[in-house]
């Protein structure tokens, strides 16, 4: 939960918005996503956590969700393993992954895109920020084969 504070807000202070779902969400609330089954990952260095990234799956569709990156290790590679990690972990039913962030973010929407994430819509979010959505199809983990 502190890593996931302290990364979106750059982005409340962009936007002028301090109620930003990924700021207000509460312990329990973060408890209870994780306990829905859907992939959820980390990132560490030694043992401390230094990033994290969850999902929601809705049949062919998997959102990455509150992608944080600790803002002391931000372009040092973590967020980008990441986000690859999460879609090699979408089940096998999804086809789709996608995210959003804000349409004037322009950094995470070129790191979405140098990670293979194509621009398909925008939309007003719950708090009026204007954002676009990015979708990707999955990239499977390779199986392993044992002989």
């Amino acid at each position: 939960m502190t890593i996931q504070r302290a990364a979106y807000l750059q982005e409340a202070r962009r936007y002028g918005a301090w109620d930003l779902p990924p700021l207000v969400e509460t312990l329990d609330e973060i408890r209870e996503h994780l306990e829905d089954g859907t992939p959820a990952l980390g990132a560490f260095d030694g043992q401390r956590l230094v990033g994290s990234v969850r999902s929601r799956v809705d049949g062919e569709r998997m959102e990455v969700a509150r992608l944080s990156v600790a803002p002391d290790v931000q372009g040092a590679g973590a967020g980008r393993k990441l986000l690859q990690a999460i879609g090699e972990h979408a089940p096998e039913a999804v086809k789709v992954v996608w995210l959003f962030t804000g349409a004037e973010s322009d950094g995470n929407i070129a790191f979405y895109e140098s990670a293979g994430f194509v621009r398909v819509s925008e939309h007003l979010d719950a708090v009026g920020i204007r954002c676009v959505t990015l979708e990707q199809r999955p990239k499977r983990c390779p199986e392993v084969v044992v002989r």
